[in-house]
């Protein structure tokens, strides 16, 4: 006879056959609470991440429309300001143009040098300088002193007399 019986090998194989069912079915219901605890996760994590891309998106929208905001301001001041020079250059040809004015007056109210003007004379109280003179040759001509001479001439540097200039003469 055979070692192994037939009636005893097939006593134990439904048995085992049970067993590993149960077995796959205890692992595949450990496996699905795994997934279903990981779908959660990414859903929850998937929400936190658009909840943080919705805020980013604001926060964008809100500096876009700082930085509109404030180019506009920029446009504005630099309208402001082209104004402002125009005005200025305006004024200041307005300046030139009466400063031109007055050099031109200037120039011609004052006599020509070495003109043909005729002879500087002297009035009463008057002196007209000659060459070589000075405060003190002319105070010695008139009998007066020097000082008084420059006192009555404060605009006159004595060292600067021109020849044909008037200048005035203290009362002795």
């Amino acid at each position: 006879m055979d070692t192994i019986s037939r009636d005893n090998n097939t006593s134990y194989l439904p048995v085992a056959g049970i067993i590993v069912g149960l077995l796959g079915l205890i692992l595949s219901g450990v496996a699905l609470a795994k997934v279903s605890n990981a779908n959660k996760a990414i859903a929850t994590q998937g929400t936190d991440l658009q909840a943080k891309i919705d805020d980013v998106g604001g926060q964008v929208h809100g500096a876009v429309a700082a930085a509109e905001k404030a180019n506009g301001r920029v446009d504005g001041l630099t309208n402001d300001t082209q104004k402002g020079f125009s005005q200025i250059a305006a004024i200041i040809g307005d300046i030139r143009a009466d400063l031109t004015k007055l050099q031109e007056a200037s120039k011609a109210k004052a006599p020509a040098a070495g003109g043909k003007s005729g002879p500087v004379t002297a009035g009463p109280g008057e002196y007209v300088v000659k060459s070589g003179d000075t405060f003190s040759k002319i105070a010695a001509a008139q009998g007066v002193k020097a000082a008084d001479i420059a006192a009555v001439n404060p605009g006159v540097d004595s060292s600067k007399l021109k020849v044909g200039q008037k200048i005035k003469l203290p009362k002795k």
